[in-house]
C-alpha cells in the first residue's frame, strides 16, 4: 500500500470503485464512516462526548455516518455543521440517516474530556480556512483536546502538504485506501498525528487504471533490485567507486563517503586525492584505495584504466571556479566509460553557476546518468525558478527538477523528494531529527554511489540510499555524528537482508 493518490486520484479510484460493484457511492461511504467510528472508539472510549465537526461535502458525509454509529455505541455524541450537503448527494443521504440534528459550527466550543473529529473538508481543500472553520480551529488548540481528521486535517492540501492558513493538528488521521503526498510532505506531516490507512471496499485493481506514480519509500518497492553478492564474485565485479577529495584542510567529507560506499557493499573505492592531501588522507585510510589526482588529465587516466561503475564530485571539493571547470570536464571524460555521477556538496554550487553547461553536458550520448542531491538551499541555487513557484510543492519541484536536468534528484529535508525524468517519484518517511548533522549529506552521496555502482538503477538505489541512511541515524539515536553513519550500515543491511526477521512494514 505505499502508492500515493493525489485528491484527483482518489476521486478517480472512487468512481472506478463504484462503476466496478459491489459498494455505490453511499456504501463506500459507511464503511468509511464506520473505520473511523471504531478509530474513534479503539483509542477514546471513555470521552465524556465525540464532537463531530461536519463539512458540506462528502468529508461531511462520512462525519454523518460516524455520528450516527458514536451515538448507536452508546458514546455521547453531538453534531456541529457548516453549509449543507448538495440535495440528492451522497452526503445527504447520510445527514438524512443521523438522528442528530446538527448545531451550527460557529456555536462550537469544545468540553472538557470531549473528543473533536474534524470531517470538514478533509484533502479536497483549495482555499483558504477563515471564518468559522478558523474559530473552531482556534478553539480546538486552545482547549489541547484530542483530534480526529478524516482523510486529512483540514486546512492541509492533499497534493502537496501546505497550509491553507489554519489547520487542525489531529492526534490521528483516518485516510482510506491510500495516503496521499500531503499525508508525508510537510507541514502537513506534522499535523496528521498518527496515519490510518483503512479498507473501505476499494479493490486494488483500480490502481492499473490509475497508473500512479508516486510512492512512500519503503523496501517493497525497491527491494527485488537490491544488490546480492554472487558466490564467486571479486571485488571489481561488485563495483568501483570514485570518491574526489578536497585539498588538505577539506579531506574529511569525501573520506565519509568513500567509507559509505564501501559499507554499501562496493567492490572497491579509490580516493582520488590532490597531490597535497594524499598524507592527509593515508593517514585516515585502511581498505579505501588511495589515488593521486592533481588535473583532469590524471582523472581520464584512471577512469579509462580501472573503468568505475560510479563517481562522487563535490563534498568539500571547493568553490573555486577551477574545480567548477574540472566538474564539468569530468562529465565529458566519464562518457562511455561511467555509468553514473553523484554531484554532492560544493559540486551543486558549480552547477547552480553554469546551469545551462551542466545540463548541456548531461545530455549528451553516452554521458553518464547523474543523480543530484540538493538540500533545500541548494536547490534554490540550482532551481531558482522552480523554488520561487509558490504553486509548485515540494514533490512538483523536484519531479520538475528531474526533467529539467534529466538527472536523478535526491531533494533532501524530513520529507526527502527522490525524483527522475519519466515522472517517477517517492518520499521518504524514516529520517530522524538528528541525522540532521554535518557530514550527514556526504554518507548518503556514498551510500547511493556504492549502490549504483553494485548495478541497482538510478531510481531504485536513490530511493534505498536515502531509506538506508534514515534507517542508520534511528539507530543510533541522539548524538549522532557523521562518521557514526557508515559503521551503522552493516546493521541496517543484515536487518534488510535476512539476519533477522524484517519488519511487517518492509516486506
Amino acid at each position: 500500500m505505499d502508492e500515493l493518490l493525489t485528491p484527483d486520484q482518489m476521486n478517480q479510484a472512487d468512481r472506478l470503485a463504484i462503476q466496478a460493484g459491489p459498494f455505490d457511492g453511499i456504501g463506500l461511504m459507511r464503511r468509511a464512516g464506520a473505520a473511523v467510528a471504531a478509530i474513534v472508539l479503539k483509542h477514546y472510549p471513555d470521552a465524556s462526548v465525540v464532537d463531530v465537526l461536519c463539512g458540506p461535502g462528502n468529508n461531511g458525509g462520512d462525519g454523518y455516518v460516524l455520528a450516527r454509529l458514536l451515538a448507536e455505541s452508546g458514546l455521547p455524541t453531538r453534531v456541529w455543521a457548516i453549509g449543507t450537503p448538495r440535495t440528492g448527494s451522497d452526503a445527504a443521504i447520510a445527514m438524512r440517516e443521523c438522528p442528530m440534528n446538527a448545531e451550527p459550527l460557529a456555536a462550537f466550543v469544545p468540553q472538557p474530556g470531549s473528543v473533536v473529529v474534524d470531517a470538514i473538508f478533509g484533502a479536497g481543500l483549495s482555499k483558504t480556512v477563515e471564518g468559522d472553520v478558523a474559530g473552531a480551529i482556534a478553539r480546538c488548540a486552545e482547549a489541547a483536546v484530542p483530534v480526529i481528521a478524516v482523510d486529512l486535517p483540514s486546512g492541509v492540501s492533499g497534493d502537496s502538504g501546505k497550509l491553507f492558513g489554519a489547520a487542525f493538528r489531529a492526534n490521528h488521521t483516518v485516510t482510506f485506501f491510500r495516503k496521499k503526498p500531503g499525508h508525508l510532505l510537510y507541514p502537513g506531516r506534522e499535523l496528521c498525528g498518527q496515519t490510518h490507512v483503512v479498507d473501505i471496499g476499494i479493490k486494488s485493481e483500480v490502481l492499473e487504471t490509475i497508473n500512479p506514480s508516486c510512492w512512500e519509500n519503503t523496501p517493497r518497492h525497491w527491494l527485488g533490485d537490491f544488490p546480492h553478492v554472487a558466490v564467486n564474485a571479486h571485488k571489481y565485479a561488485r563495483g568501483h567507486v570514485g570518491v574526489f577529495s578536497g585539498g588538505p584542510s577539506s579531506t574529511g567529507a569525501a573520506r565519509l563517503s568513500a567509507r559509505a560506499a564501501a559499507r554499501a557493499g562496493a567492490g572497491a573505492v579509490t580516493l582520488l586525492s590532490p597531490a597535497n592531501a594524499l598524507l592527509v588522507n593515508a593517514a585516515h585510510l585502511t581498505s579505501i584505495i588511495l589515488r593521486r589526482t592533481d588535473s583532469i588529465e590524471d582523472c581520464a587516466r584512471w577512469v579509462d584504466e580501472r573503468k568505475p561503475a560510479a563517481l562522487v564530485f563535490g563534498p568539500a571539493a571547493g568553490l573555486d571556479e577551477s574545480v567548477g571547470e574540472f566538474a564539468l570536464k569530468l562529465v565529458g571524460i566519464a562518457t562511455d566509460i561511467v555509468r553514473y555521477i553523484v554531484f554532492d556538496a560544493d559540486a551543486l554550487t558549480h552547477l547552480s553557476g553554469r546551469r545551462d553547461a551542466f545540463l548541456d553536458a548531461f545530455s549528451q550520448t553516452g554521458a553518464p546518468h547523474v543523480i543530484l542531491t540538493p538540500h533545500e538551499g541548494e536547490f534554490a541555487r540550482t532551481f531558482p525558478e522552480l523554488a520561487a513557484d509558490a504553486s509548485l510543492s515540494k514533490l512538483d519541484r523536484a519531479r520538475s527538477a528531474a526533467v529539467l536536468s534529466k538527472a536523478t534528484v535526491i531533494l533532501k529535508g524530513p520529507d526527502t523528494v527522490i525524483a527522475v525524468p519519466d515522472g517517477r517519484s517517492a518520499i521518504n518517511t524514516n529520517a530522524p531529527a538528528w541525522l540532521a548533522t554535518a557530514g550527514s549529506g556526504d554518507v548518503l552521496a556514498g551510500i547511493t554511489a556504492g549502490l549504483l555502482a553494485q548495478g541497482m538503477p538510478a531510481f531504485e538505489a536513490a530511493c534505498a540510499a536515502v531509506w538506508l541512511h534514515g534507517e542508520a541515524g534511528s539507530l543510533f539515536g541522539p548524538g549522532l555524528i557523521a562518521e557514526d553513519l557508515p559503521d551503522l550500515l552493516p546493521r541496517v543491511l543484515r536487518n534488510l537482508m535476512g539476519g533477522k526477521p524484517a519488519p511487517e512494514a518492509w516486506r
